[in-house]
């Protein structure tokens, strides 16, 4: 796999650009039974175009994601695992900034919720909804539409240990 650094000049601003036009970072909400704070927090970069030729091209360059076609000919490249993203996708946009002011706005939030994920916030009560507060400034204005609201969220109080239902416990010597 490719390392960040290697990728040249030309293909990495021209990627950013074309992210900067197509693309979109998002953050979901999924109900989760098998977790016992009830959610799942899903992290997305998506980028759609009709001419997968540059998805393709993203897909090498960046090492990461996957290309799927929707059944009206658009495809899709989308990078979702906590990992890439974290390796891979935010220091890519970090070295290849945004020249739109809503992109850059975008990907600050973006990177903050994943940062918190990473220091696994997302699962106490209160990280998730301060995740929650975050994610309604991602992607602001029209066409936006959320599965799953903040009052959802919140509405869906506690059920205690942060921790996955059937995770094995540690115990003490």
């Amino acid at each position: 796999m490719k390392n960040i650094k290697d990728i040249p000049d030309h293909i990495g601003w021209y990627i950013a650009g074309f992210v900067d036009g197509e693309g979109s970072f998002n953050v979901s909400f999924r109900k989760r039974p098998d977790h016992t704070i009830g959610w799942q927090t899903v992290l997305t970069l998506n980028v759609a175009q009709r001419d997968k030729t540059v998805l393709a091209l993203m897909k090498q360059h960046l090492g990461c994601g996957r290309l799927q076609a929707r059944r009206d000919g658009v495809w899709y490249y989308v990078v979702a695992n906590p990992q890439s993203i974290e390796e891979r996708i935010i220091p890519f946009f970090e070295r290849f900034g945004f020249l739109s002011a809503k992109s850059k706005r975008n990907f600050t939030l973006f990177k903050k919720i994943a940062q918190m994920v990473s220091q696994r916030k997302h699962l106490t009560r209160e990280g998730l909804e301060e995740i929650a507060r975050i994610r309604e400034l991602l992607n602001e204005g029209r066409g936006r539409r959320r599965k799953y609201t903040i009052d959802d969220i919140m509405a869906d109080g506690d059920n205690g240990n942060p921790q996955r239902l059937y995770a094995e416990h540690e115990t003490l010597s």
